[in-house]
């Protein structure tokens, strides 16, 4: 009994399926909070380079500093980690077909 336990990738020790319901909800939470986290730091980085490149391009002057940068990053950062990991789960989530694990966290 002990050996499939440590074998198993999943231990249900309640003998309850709402248990494996619950996970399988929380499970594809964190997968699209991740996801979205991920997303918005590729576009405000990205929108953050080429805001610098072309003013510094046009100005030739950087609009901030780099310890300005990095206050803005840190600030932005962590008000969009907090405002994406505190989303609780839906049940919507249970409705939907799993991910491949072939998909890409970031796509289209």
């Amino acid at each position: 009994k002990e050996v499939a336990k440590q074998a198993a990738d999943i231990v249900l020790l309640d003998d309850n399926f709402g248990s494996i319901v619950k996970a399988v909800k929380w499970g594809r939470n964190v997968y699209d909070n991740i996801r979205r986290f991920l997303q918005f730091q590729l576009t405000v980085n990205v929108v953050a380079v080429v805001t610098a490149f072309l003013t510094a391009t046009i100005i030739r002057e950087s609009p901030l500093t780099a310890v300005q940068m990095l206050w803005v990053n840190l600030i932005m950062d962590s008000f969009a980690s907090l405002a994406l990991a505190t989303e609780p789960p839906t049940d919507e989530l249970l409705n939907r077909k799993p991910h491949s694990r072939h998909d890409y966290l970031i796509s289209k």
